[in-house]
């Protein structure tokens, strides 16, 4: 489709002018303008042209417009639910606060709602549910539950949704055990029907281990108390775990489904690629699979990534605030190699950052400069289009969905925020002073100072 032939036919109903327009599109082109309608985008640079009797025209007075926002990783109706408090912050339960409760449909809408609210407001168009299901369905807070998956796809069907969310299913506990059982038949159940667009249901997780500084990882090095974690997949021993963590993903990559596995001990890291790399060449490839937090990855797990399409992401704020408990749970050289988010970028492994909030609370813009603290990397607009790109792009590719969102394309959805100045000027540390003005989903003015 040409900007030509979209605009002989189409009137804008929103345009944006006279400031920077990032499309991050494969050339990283820029432009000055951008025009909207029916919740794609069908103009850059000049677009007076498209404006008629009922377009909004918005001036920018230098402001700068990018992709929306794609938190590739965060709980939504958990968020909802704590918010304003976060696990790892002021008014959350590490604080002793009682866990937040979701026990009826009209809590869990409520709690979807208010993340929408708050994700809005930090210019976030898109997030992934890392987690929802019927191991859940008995759980502590009810936020991870059937019960919000069949809520997230009411609201979807009633066009209430303010930001598109893409879910993971879960058949075991959040941060606890899974069975082979459970998993098989959480798999042969029900999946809601949606569109994809809004919300889409085409993904399982699984929980491989705990994290390291609960010395709940698996690891080949030992813990001060000389214990090394183990796999959370029940089993009588560890070969039992391992090869049932193996059927796991091999059942769900013939299913076609995508696969994201909470994976942070080296050990366990390892053989969750090893399986998948056996399913690829066994059954060919399907879905985006992916590490969640990976945080002792190896260097030479890591190097195989790229090649078999397996991405990696991962959350550099937690990085920066746990990096003392997991050397005190390991060493101090344990602690220096996690993370290592600059190899994987100079890999060309399909890094995305994400937040994990409510673990910690979903301002991109804190964790974009905690990754650039992590990595001691010098300010450079280089630098800043590689993080940039880790919360708009490449998201979208884990997605599935860069052919209709992701970049600033005429054609492609118009999912954007605006930013007060050019973050491409900035050092990553300023990026948190640089505020958020608009927020555009599918054309949607959600957020506006």
């Amino acid at each position: 489709m040409t900007e030509d032939t979209v605009a002989d036919k189409i009137t804008a109903d929103l345009v944006l002018t006279g400031g920077t327009v990032l499309t991050f599109d494969a050339a990283d082109t820029e432009s000055t303008a951008l025009a909207v309608a029916g919740g794609r985008v069908i103009g850059l640079g000049d677009v007076a042209h498209l404006i008629g009797p009922n377009t909004r025209v918005v001036d920018l007075y230098g402001r700068t417009v990018l992709p929306g926002i794609n938190d590739s990783h965060l709980h939504g109706a958990w968020l909802g639910a704590l918010w304003p408090g976060t696990l790892m912050g002021a008014g959350g339960m590490g604080d002793g606060a009682p866990a937040p409760q979701l026990t009826s449909p009209a809590e869990r809408r409520a709690a979807i709602t208010k993340a929408g609210d708050v994700l809005a407001a930090l210019g976030i168009t898109s997030y992934t549910e890392p987690g929802l299901g019927p191991g859940e369905d008995s759980g502590q807070t009810g936020c991870f539950s059937t019960g919000v998956l069949d809520e997230y796809a009411a609201m979807a069907a009633e066009g209430l949704l303010r930001a598109r969310v893409t879910v993971l299913r879960l058949f075991g506990e959040l941060d606890g055990p899974s069975t082979l059982a459970d998993f098989e038949r959480g798999m042969a159940s029900r999946v809601p029907a949606t569109d994809p667009r809004w919300l889409d249901i085409t993904g399982v997780k699984i929980f491989a281990d705990g994290i390291p500084p609960m010395r709940s990882a698996w690891t080949h090095r030992c813990y001060a108390d000389g214990s090394q974690g183990h796999l959370l997949v029940d089993g009588t021993d560890a070969a039992e775990r391992e090869a049932n963590l193996r059927k796991m993903i091999d059942l769900a990559h013939r299913a076609g489904a995508q696969i994201g596995v909470h994976a942070t001990g080296d050990r366990s890291i390892e053989v969750t690629v090893s399986a998948m790399a056996d399913a690829i060449e066994a059954h060919g490839h399907a879905g985006r699979h992916y590490l969640i937090h990976g945080d002792l990855v190896g260097p030479d797990v890591l190097a195989r990534l790229p090649g078999l399409g397996i991405g990696l992401n991962t959350q550099p704020g937690i990085a920066v605030l746990t990096a003392p408990w997991l050397a005190a749970a390991l060493d101090e050289d344990a602690a220096a190699g996690a993370w290592p988010l600059r190899r994987a970028l100079d890999l060309g492994v399909r890094v995305c950052l994400s937040s994990d909030a409510p673990v910690i609370e979903p301002d991109w813009r804190r964790w974009v400069a905690a990754a650039a603290e992590w990595m001691a990397a010098s300010p450079s607009p280089e630098l800043m289009r590689h993080l940039l790109r880790a919360y708009t792009v490449t998201p979208a590719v884990q997605d599935g969905a860069e052919s209709w969102k992701g970049t600033l394309e005429i054609g492609k959805a118009a999912d954007l925020c605006v930013l007060e100045a050019n973050p491409l000027d900035a050092a990553p540390a300023d990026l948190p002073h640089i505020g958020v003005t608009l927020t555009v989903v599918d054309g949607r003015v959600v957020f506006e100072v």
